[in-house]
């Protein structure tokens, strides 16, 4: 089973890098816990639009809606995963995570605000052996699309501390980025919603190409 995941998922992300009009999707995940999995609204559908429009990606333009526990989970080579606050893996939903992300998958979090301690605890659940390894401004990442040589962007100022990129690796594969302090999918929204300067958003949107396009070339 594991192995028929593995292959469907980088037929996928094959057919993704090429460009092809593959109606390959992406997915919100819906956590547990009380935090707001569902902010940012119009955060992905327009980052998938940006990508398709910049990096010919194919990305179908409506993201779907995933338990962490589902096994729809691996109908999606790249999950996203924000919010404000406490998140909760059951254990059978960590389990699913990770055998998920094992057998191609990937998972992104970004930290809205005050997400941090949970999202630490809860990873501790899927990977209990490994620790998040903060990603310089020389990965591959930041320049992957466009050019960050100072690596994350910021976005949004809550704290006064800097962005910081953390990577969780299963052998040589980034399997999960969570970006701390730079809020990108609040500059994925709409301009309405929080009337970033056009600048601001675009280097929102440009470093999250660079996540698309590292994800589905890995």
């Amino acid at each position: 089973m594991t192995n028929r995941i593995l292959f469907l998922l980088t037929i996928l992300l094959s057919l993704a890098a090429s460009g092809q009009n593959t109606s390959v999707k992406i997915a919100l995940l819906k956590y547990g816990g009380g935090g707001d999995w569902y902010g940012d609204p119009t955060a992905l559908t327009n980052l998938i639009a940006f990508c398709n429009r910049e990096l010919g990606s194919g990305i179908y333009p409506e993201y779907a809606t995933v338990e962490t526990g589902s096994s729809e989970i691996f109908n999606y080579p790249f999950v996203h995963l924000t919010g404000h606050g406490n998140v909760v893996f059951s254990d059978s939903d960590a389990r699913n995570l990770r055998l998920y992300l094992e057998a191609g998958g990937f998972l992104h979090i970004d930290d809205n605000y005050g997400m941090d301690p949970y999202i630490r605890r809860e990873m501790k659940k899927v990977f209990p052996e490994k620790e998040f390894v903060e990603l310089p401004p020389s990965h591959p990442l930041f320049s992957k699309k466009f050019p960050f040589p100072e690596g994350l962007p910021k976005i949004h100022e809550h704290d006064n501390k800097p962005p910081q990129a953390f990577g969780i690796f299963v052998g040589n594969r980034l399997v999960c980025l969570y970006t701390y302090e730079s809020d990108l999918s609040d500059g994925w929204e709409d301009i309405e919603v929080h009337k970033d300067p056009e600048e601001i958003r675009q280097k929102a949107l440009m470093m999250g190409a660079n996540i698309i396009a590292f994800v589905f070339g890995q």
